[in-house]
């Protein structure tokens, strides 16, 4: 049931606003810093297999591939349009995308990088169990928690991850569905 729910919303999704999004933003990005539309990185999936998220680039220039470093390590990069769109979660649209690929569903915990990966195991060992599920577009470290800007905060997160590997239920993914949702139009991103 969870994959034919992350198939139907990803596909009302894509129809009823990336439809008209993907060209509005390109064009917005374009004119505002000449940058490609979208921003691709790998990332770690179900069991440990890798796979290239998308997302609405937010930066100018291209992200250093040897030196992973966090969107916080990187500001003077991030657009004037870059901004609006991480408040308001824009730029994580094109993940459905992702979610229609079966790389990632609508809840799960956020994908990371191997190497935070890897320091978040060394930390907390079980959450190396968390590569049993899918990614999510969303999570519920992401709504209690929000975005992680270094290791300490990364830990918070991985903590609320863990939480909803102990409550996997379908109410529990609407209640985060629901919530996320509530953020979006708040502007609660960065």
């Amino acid at each position: 049931p969870k994959r034919i729910f992350d198939i139907v919303f990803s596909i009302f999704v894509i129809v009823a606003i990336l439809s008209w999004m993907i060209p509005l933003v390109a064009i917005i990005i374009f004119l505002e810093s000449g940058e490609k539309t979208f921003f691709t990185q790998e990332r770690v999936g179900k069991r440990g297999v890798p796979f290239k998220i998308y997302k609405f680039k937010s930066m100018k220039g291209v992200c250093p591939v040897n030196d992973p470093l966090l969107s916080k390590d990187e500001e003077e990069r991030i657009t004037k349009f870059g901004k609006f769109i991480r408040k308001y979660r824009i730029d994580e649209f094109p993940q459905f995308l992702n979610v229609l690929k079966g790389e990632m569903s609508l809840v799960g915990p956020r994908p990371e990088r191997q190497l935070f990966l890897d320091q978040i195991i060394t930390h907390i060992p079980k959450y190396a169990e968390i590569q049993k599920l899918k990614p999510g577009i969303t999570s519920l470290g992401q709504i209690k928690y929000g975005y992680a800007d270094n290791l300490t905060q990364m830990l918070k997160r991985a903590r609320y991850d863990l939480v909803y590997l102990d409550n996997l239920t379908f109410w529990t993914d609407l209640k985060v569905i629901i919530s996320t949702i509530g953020i979006v139009f708040q502007g609660k991103g960065k």
